[in-house]
């Protein structure tokens, strides 16, 4: 059995065909259907290899160009595609806050240490609020439920829907403009129905949203701004 690069990621499912995927941190993602063999798998990975090391190059660039935070005064950090000034105050309560008006964030120079898990969860609890409300909104006009929301930690997966019902999407997406959430929150609730990426699924995606690609298109060229590390 041929090895599997270190880099590639497979993830095999119902699907009926190969699709090779360069996420934002340069690695392959590669969805497989359950019955083709590893040697299949990279055999399609041999063939398509100049493709993959020219996006890879492509996103391994763009990665470099987006250092992680250093949580000091100004330096900028999104939510929901605006961006906010980070101030650091002597006192001040809580330790972090959004002052949208002013156009900043707000940081206690005493939490200043512990400043990366502090922006963490505070990005965890408005995407928890975001994701529900938009969730809510396009599952009554879809007319589908799901059965569980989870927010999750993925770095480079923005969304997912299990076998069970469950939708998942990354906290690290409610840095992205609304538009682009809602456009991964119909995906996601439209694979409640269809859990391939046939053109079935994609017309049910435009009949919802007709100018998904350019929404999907963002995340691509955008996606490895989404983080703080």
């Amino acid at each position: 059995m041929m090895p599997v690069d270190p880099e590639i990621k497979i993830v095999r499912s119902r699907r009926k065909t190969i699709a090779l995927i360069v996420q934002s941190d340069g690695s392959l993602l590669v969805r497989a259907p359950l019955r083709v063999t590893q040697r299949q798998i990279m055999d399609v990975v041999q063939q398509q290899a100049e493709w993959v090391r020219t996006r890879q190059e492509a996103a391994r660039q763009r990665a470099a160009a987006a250092p992680p935070k250093a949580f000091v005064e100004g330096e900028i950090f999104n939510y929901l595609g605006q961006p906010y000034r980070l101030v650091i105050a002597n006192a001040a309560r809580p330790a972090l806050a959004l002052d949208a008006q002013a156009g900043q964030f707000r940081l206690v120079r005493a939490a200043q240490p512990g400043a990366a898990a502090l922006f963490d969860a505070w990005y965890r609890r408005q995407a928890r609020q975001v994701f529900t409300e938009r969730v809510a909104f396009y599952a009554r006009q879809i007319g589908l439920q799901p059965q569980k929301l989870r927010i999750s930690s993925a770095r480079t997966r923005w969304g997912s829907c299990s076998s069970r019902g469950t939708l998942s999407f990354t906290w690290r997406l409610v840095m992205a403009p609304l538009p682009v959430i809602d456009y991964v929150v119909v995906h996601e609730l439209c694979h409640l129905q269809v859990r391939n990426h046939s053109k079935d699924f994609w017309n049910k995606v435009r009949a919802i949203m007709p100018d998904y690609k350019e929404r999907a298109r963002w995340l691509r060229v955008n996606g490895h701004l989404l983080r703080l590390d």
